[in-house]
């Protein structure tokens, strides 16, 4: 069987899978919504059980995990492939984000960040079936219910799975031109909780110890520390503390995230926001990390190649450089286990309202992903 009939049997089932894209996206399922996770992880498991492979859900209060297993089993060297479906946007963003399409243009929440990635995944597996092709090794799958918060829980299940791995491909968007995701940034979140004491803002106000005060102080002192950094980027994405205006507030909070471009900065920088002390008597500050993903600086060339080999053979150029943005990928990169993502359609608009892929690159990657699958 040629590897040209790959991108055939692709555009042969482009429709089909761009129907099922339109469902998953109007499919709404944010991060930490349980239900909605799970009904759609009820949708995955049975088209996953169609095209061949065990499945296996991990039950977690938050939506569950599933991982999806096609070939042999045991310890036999795998090829692992991670993607996730809980998106950033809340239920009830389809009636002011309807999902439509237009133009070659596929709009809609998690069209491309990352419901498309879920889809070329079928659609490669279902190529292969189509072809009478197998993976030239057992694939494993990830679909991870809590990645767009760092997968607090998700992380041992990548981990897991992982193990024993020869190669590991995200199913994330790629860059905007298309090329693959070969590094990408380390990326942490990190929570400052202020205890202070209240009091009559008026008639009281020296027996009160501020927290908001205070918090705005500890922020300075972050500021100062990742200034000194030039390759860190930070971003403090909310706040709160506090009620009235008449009472001294006792308590706030701010979460804060980072991006390392290698783990000594990320231990450096880390290192200094766990050593944060109080200003003013009385104030308490606590620093926790909530999730944490290393940085994967180090390409993995040999792989590249052998992709960009894969992708000659369906007729596409592939190439692949670093990335800002963070993911599942970070893990095994980092670890030094050859690692590309961007394996999902071309697209733009991550987390944002124009979010959109371009439909005819749902077969391309398609094609793309079960050449690489049946040569690895």
């Amino acid at each position: 069987m040629s590897e040209s009939e790959l991108s055939r049997a692709a555009a042969a089932l482009a429709d089909d899978a761009l129907a099922r894209l339109r469902s998953y996206a109007r499919h709404e399922t944010p991060t930490g919504g349980a239900t909605a996770l799970n009904a759609l992880a009820d949708v995955l498991e049975r088209r996953y059980r169609e095209l061949g492979a065990d499945t296996e859900r991990v039950e977690r209060d938050t939506g569950d995990h599933l991982v999806a297993r096609w070939g042999r089993t045991g310890d036999e060297p795998h090829v692992l492939l991670i993607g996730h479906h809980d998106t950033v946007w809340p239920c009830g963003t389809c009636e002011t984000m309807p999902v439509v399409e237009e133009g070659g243009v596929l709009r809609g929440p998690g069209v491309y960040d990352m419901k498309g990635g879920l889809v070329v995944v079928e659609l490669a597996m279902a190529v292969l079936q189509r072809c009478g092709m197998r993976p030239a090794r057992p694939v494993r799958l990830v679909v991870a219910a809590d990645e767009e918060i760092g997968s607090p829980t998700a992380r041992a299940v990548v981990e897991a799975e992982t193990a024993g791995a020869v190669a590991v491909l995200g199913c994330e968007s790629p860059h905007p031109d298309g090329a693959l995701k070969s590094a990408r940034l380390g990326s942490t979140r990190v929570r400052i909780e202020v205890g202070g004491r209240a009091a009559h803002a008026a008639l009281d106000p020296e027996s009160g110890v501020s927290a908001v005060d205070e918090l705005v102080d500890q922020l300075l002192a972050v500021r100062e520390i990742t200034a000194a950094e030039p390759t860190v980027l930070c971003n403090v994405g909310t706040i709160d503390g506090g009620g009235r205006t008449n009472v001294v507030p006792d308590r706030a909070t701010a979460d804060i995230g980072l991006r390392f471009a290698d783990t000594a900065t990320q231990d450096r920088v880390l290192a200094a926001l766990g050593a944060l002390a109080p200003v003013r008597p009385g104030a308490e500050v606590t620093v926790r990390t909530l999730t944490s993903r290393p940085a994967w600086s180090e390409p993995a060339a040999a792989l590249l190649a052998r992709v960009a080999a894969a992708g000659s053979d369906v007729g596409q150029r592939v190439d692949g450089r670093p990335a800002a943005g963070a993911a599942d990928t970070n893990t095994p990169g980092a670890a030094g286990i050859p690692t590309l993502d961007g394996f999902g359609p071309l697209g733009a608009g991550a987390h944002a309202a124009h979010e959109q892929i371009r439909t005819a690159s749902l077969a391309e990657r398609g094609a793309l992903l079960a050449s690489v699958l049946a040569t690895l």
